[in-house]
């Protein structure tokens, strides 16, 4: 009897144990801890993690928010990283619109918090969403050249966190720009020299990276990578296709490449990828992979589709 009982136990806790797992989503976020003696830096999602890393080397403890495999358009914190949030030094997010949640964190903030806040995007060449409202597109990051900038935002708040390691901060950013503005040549070295100019593309995310190497993208869906096509939509890429004589419609990782597969399937064309680099799968992590090497597979792939 009482082995049953203790195996009815067993069984219970496990559901239990299973449910609150369920609950916890990121568990890469819920292990991270601030560092003692290091500036702790909290980034909403992969890109300014990645900057925050190469800035900040040894003398920074940066923390992602949104774990590898999840697309962080509609991901929001939970009670551990709104805790991680409240106690770093800083906290960097992207803005323009990208982090649904950030408006009612910062909002909950207690007026003698002492965390510095970064909005990543600020001061870079953003691209207005419509004519009349101050909406902006938020993919600033595929442009190079933003990146540069957002770099520069982070690099500007490690220094006022941290003043004693200034001249650190400022030649680790200089080291990065200098891949940044290498990688900006690069695309317009290679996308240049290309026949075509548009693109068909499952998300419409490319808006910076067009702009800045004379591309133009056609969407299925909008700014919103899981935005429901309607049948016009459809249509109208099906028109794309057919005008420029495209081989390929892109599609990205981190959301189901179904829709854009079955699209390519009707009007006979191939699929390949194309990254908004919003972050990485665990595979990518684990072969160290990058935001700079990311962008450069993103620049094969598109001289092949471009030819």
């Amino acid at each position: 009897m009482m082995i049953r009982n203790n195996r009815v136990l067993y069984i219970v806790l496990l559901a239990i144990l299973t449910i609150y797992m369920a609950g916890c989503g990121s568990i890469a976020s819920s292990k991270a801890k601030m560092v003692q003696g290091k500036v702790n830096v909290v980034t909403s999602f992969y890109p300014l993690y990645e900057f925050t890393r190469n800035i900040g080397g040894e003398y920074v403890n940066a923390i992602n928010l949104v774990p590898a495999g999840v697309e962080p358009h509609d991901w929001s914190p939970k009670s551990r990283d709104i805790k991680n949030m409240t106690q770093a030094q800083i906290f960097v997010y992207q803005g323009a619109g990208f982090e649904g949640w950030v408006e009612d964190f910062l909002g909950s903030l207690s007026a003698d918090s002492t965390l510095k806040v970064v909005e990543a995007s600020k001061g870079a060449d953003l691209i207005k969403t419509t004519e009349n409202k101050e909406e902006y597109d938020p993919h600033a990051w595929l442009s190079p050249l933003n990146a540069m900038k957002m770099a520069n935002n982070i690099k500007i708040a490690l220094i006022e966190a941290d003043p004693a390691h200034k001249d650190v901060f400022e030649q680790n950013y200089t080291k990065y720009a200098a891949k940044l503005t290498d990688l900006d040549a690069r695309y317009k070295k290679e996308i240049g020299g290309t026949s075509k100019k548009e693109i068909a593309v499952s998300h419409h995310a490319f808006a910076y990276l067009c702009r800045d190497y004379g591309l133009t993208q056609m969407s299925i869906m909008g700014l919103s990578p899981d935005a429901e096509p309607t049948a016009q939509d459809l249509k109208k890429m099906n028109e794309f296709l057919k005008e420029h004589g495209l081989k390929y419609i892109f599609f990205e990782e981190l959301v189901s490449d179904k829709l854009a597969k079955t699209l390519a399937k009707d009007a006979k064309v191939d699929t390949m990828v194309l990254n908004p680099i919003e972050g990485l799968t665990d595979e990518q992590m684990k072969s160290g992979k990058d935001y700079i090497s990311i962008m450069d597979e993103n620049l094969k792939n598109l001289v092949i589709a471009l030819q």
